[in-house]
């Protein structure tokens, strides 16, 4: 569905207004998605399928996925878990998984920015040179 440019500017706005404490508020966000249903405005469906894509933007910003080969120790977490606090703040969740497939090394995402590290990632980026 094609979003027009007034749609984006007000689902913009609903999604300034559900902010609260530098998060989104889930009661407010609520309340919006209510309005907009039952008052049906005009445009409302474009409305919220743009509130529906900031929304999960805002998700994905907040969501650390760590990855590593084998299984990281305590202190390694703690250590990735305030390194990214300081670079992004402290409201991130962090879920830390195991993939061999990547031989060594970790692959860090937080929102759209990654760090590979891993050796299969370097492999990949050598292959992709020649």
């Amino acid at each position: 569905m094609k979003v027009s440019k007034v749609a984006s500017a007000n689902a913009r706005r609903i999604f300034r207004m559900c902010i609260a404490d530098d998060r989104l508020d889930e009661t407010k966000l609520r309340a919006a998605i209510r309005w907009l249903a039952d008052r049906k405005p005009r445009g409302y469906r474009p409305i919220l399928v743009s509130l529906k894509r900031l929304v999960r933007l805002e998700e994905e910003q907040r969501q650390a996925v760590i990855e590593g080969a084998v299984p990281l120790d305590a202190a390694t977490q703690s250590r990735i878990s305030a390194d990214l606090g300081a670079k992004y703040g402290d409201k991130l969740d962090f879920s830390y998984l195991t993939n061999p497939e990547l031989v060594a090394g970790l692959r860090i995402r937080v929102g759209n920015d990654v760090w590979d590290a891993s050796v299969k990632g370097r492999l990949k980026r050598l292959a992709n040179t020649f």
